[in-house]
């Protein structure tokens, strides 16, 4: 079997390498003049994808395993070292379980009183209840887009990390919109890239702690705005890494040790 090719070995990605800017800009506007693109314009087949709503409104949850779930579990899975000690995680402690490598306590923080599992009750942008230097690691996923003040949050995950601690980080790039003000307790503010989290997250923890990664492709972009599950696709089209689809951004972030 051939190998599949990525996007840099394609005559285009070839082409941005060796061609200056104004032959490129050149070759595009003879090729929309006489519709030379490929496919050809108006030939592509849409399929199941032919429709103003997606085959699944709530991410794919109804179908199996929501895409950005997947990447957020390869991520903690990659990371699962980190997972020990001390840990917090973020309405209920299910990851910690999963992939905790010798925890010895796992707090569970929720933003309002009502969650039995929850051991910590506040909100991390404005929280100095939570003691400095607690835990080895935080869990926060799929939250960071939920505060109206992130670096806030972020100042508050660096605060209560003991020295050498790690927080693990996911938040939504490429998504439909899952929460807003009115219609759930709390709205959804932000969508990060990779560029915006890795600045956003240096300038608390410096440069040299910080690692972001990202998770996606055009077809699992797609795959995910429309609701379909991870199950649904096969491992090469969810494995493979474009970082212009940025799907889900992840980042480990570590304390600096004293």
């Amino acid at each position: 079997m051939a190998p599949r090719k990525t996007p840099g070995d394609t005559l285009q990605g070839i082409a941005r390498r060796i061609l200056p800017l104004q032959t490129r800009d050149a070759i595009t506007a003879f090729r929309r003049r006489n519709r030379l693109q490929w496919p050809r314009a108006g030939t592509i087949g849409f399929g199941g994808f032919d429709r103003l709503t997606p085959v699944s409104a709530v991410f794919g949850y109804d179908r199996g395993k929501p895409v950005d779930r997947h990447y957020i579990e390869a991520f903690l899975a990659a990371n699962r070292a980190d997972i020990r000690g001390r840990c917090m995680e973020l309405g209920d402690p299910a990851y910690i379980t999963r992939f905790g490598t010798g925890v010895t306590q796992a707090d569970v923080l929720h933003y309002v009183e009502g969650n039995p599992q929850a051991t910590i009750v506040g909100d991390l942008a404005d929280a100095p209840h939570i003691p400095d230097n607690a835990f080895d690691c935080i869990i926060f996923t799929q939250t960071l887009q939920m505060i109206w003040h992130p670096e806030a949050a972020l100042r508050t995950l660096h605060r209560i990390l003991k020295p050498g601690g790690v927080a693990l980080v996911t938040s939504a790039g490429i998504a439909k919109i899952g929460r807003r003000l009115g219609r759930d307790p709390w709205g959804e503010y932000w969508h990060f890239t990779s560029q915006s989290l890795a600045r956003a997250t240096a300038e608390v923890w410096g440069g040299e702690q910080v690692r972001v990664t990202t998770y996606g492709n055009v077809m699992t972009a797609c795959a995910f705005l429309q609701g379909l599950a991870a199950e649904e696709l096969l491992p090469h089209h969810l494995d493979h890494h474009d970082p212009d689809f940025e799907v889900i951004v992840a980042a480990r972030l570590q304390k600096a040790t004293l």
